[in-house]
């Protein structure tokens, strides 16, 4: 794919991560979530090359740079049929709001690590009854009595990714604004063996090495350092922070995921011999379907780099646009790669041996999380059309 509007350094970046990416592969991830393993030996090695942070503060730990460089590894491992679920998630969003949010004790604990990978952070913030609707979130924390300024949070979290991996979760909850008396979003820091804090494993037809959880938190108690930052009006500011490269790193998985899936419908395309001695790949019908997926995906690319340029300049309303686009348009163009890298292979690419099956799922999933391509359809309508609502 092209790389024309990128630094050398980022061109030098994504080269490096392609290569770490083929060392390991999609033959080693998919073995690993067969058996319900996580592909730690990818992680530690990409935490050890300085992959994981590259996006986090230099001072602790990692590398210096933002969005830009963090959707490029997570882009390239993912082209190379081997992605890590978990940099959208430690990294991207808990690292991200923690760097811009976090207290000087919670920097100094939190992001050396999950630049090294040595720790990892889950995000809590989907409920059973609120799904896309964050404004209908349930999960309290009110003032613990006992006099030291702690917290009780109380509330249900679902399809969280990798609690079982992460050290913590960063979890949106809601407090009452002690001046209006409303309740307004904020985030705790939550240890994974707090006591009253739960996990159940939700049993998922897609096959993945991170699994989904549904979460309970009844009456956790924390302390007070558990709310990121100081106690100010900055919930909303922290969530934006956070969604933004969310949706960011969505596109870049998808994005990857549809190179994969082309890649290997184009190699077959190639070689394929049906008629005549000609390549499959000679025949219009197979082509021209396959180079507009290549087209859609580049297209896509483009918009997730505004969007990393934006976060990364710190615009963040101008960020949340283009975030949603990129998010939107990536995941269409994956879920068509797939298809048709799987319709160009016929029957062999519904077998193990050639990899694409699985996929059909994987990109399905791009269309639906983090936010479904309606909710963005909503905000594009409303924060960009000026159309009024419907709900």
């Amino acid at each position: 794919m092209s790389t024309v509007l990128e630094t050398q350094e980022h061109k030098d970046l994504r080269a490096a991560v392609a290569a770490l990416g083929r060392r390991f592969g999609r033959d080693y991830t998919t073995a690993l979530a067969r058996k319900g393993e996580h592909p730690r030996e990818l992680w530690d090695e990409a935490g050890k090359l300085g992959y994981l942070g590259v996006n986090l503060p230099e001072e602790y730990g990692g590398g210096g740079g933002g969005m830009a460089e963090l959707s490029i590894v997570l882009e390239e491992l993912g082209a190379a049929g081997s992605p890590l679920l978990m940099l959208v998630v430690s990294p991207a969003i808990c690292g991200t709001v923690i760097a811009r949010f976090g207290t000087e004790a919670q920097k100094r604990t939190w992001l050396p690590g999950l630049s090294d990978g040595s720790l990892t952070m889950s995000f809590g913030i989907t409920e059973p009854d609120a799904g896309s609707n964050s404004h209908r979130i349930t999960t309290t924390a009110r003032r613990d009595g006992d006099g030291g300024g702690g917290w009780i949070l109380s509330g249900r979290k679902v399809f969280i990714s990798g609690v079982d991996i992460s050290d913590a979760t960063l979890v949106v909850g809601r407090t009452e604004d002690a001046r209006s008396g409303k309740l307004k979003p904020c985030l705790f820091i939550v240890p994974q063996d707090a006591p009253g804090f739960t996990r159940t494993r939700i049993d998922m037809e897609l096959q993945a090495a991170e699994k989904q959880f549904e979460l309970v938190l009844d009456d956790v108690r924390l302390p007070a350092d558990a709310l990121v930052g100081e106690e100010a009006d900055t919930g909303l500011l922290q969530l934006f922070a956070g969604l933004n490269p969310e949706r960011i790193m969505g596109a870049a998985f998808a994005i990857g995921m549809g190179r994969y899936a082309l890649e290997r419908a184009v190699d077959y395309a190639r070689t394929r011999t049906v008629w005549k001695g000609a390549p499959i790949g000679a025949h219009q019908a197979i082509a021209h379907p396959l180079a507009q997926a290549h087209i859609e995906l580049e297209l896509a690319r483009l918009m997730m780099q505004k969007a990393a340029k934006l976060v990364d300049d710190g615009d963040d309303i101008g960020a949340g646009e283009a975030a949603n686009m990129a998010k939107y348009a990536a995941a269409e163009a994956c879920v068509r790669a797939v298809d048709q890298a799987v319709h160009t292979l016929g029957g062999n690419g519904l077998t193990r041996e050639y990899g694409l099956a699985s996929l059909i799922t994987a990109a399905r999933v791009s269309r639906i999380a983090p936010v479904s391509r309606e909710m963005i359809l909503n905000y594009v309508s409303h924060q960009t059309l000026g159309l009024p609502k419907s709900y």
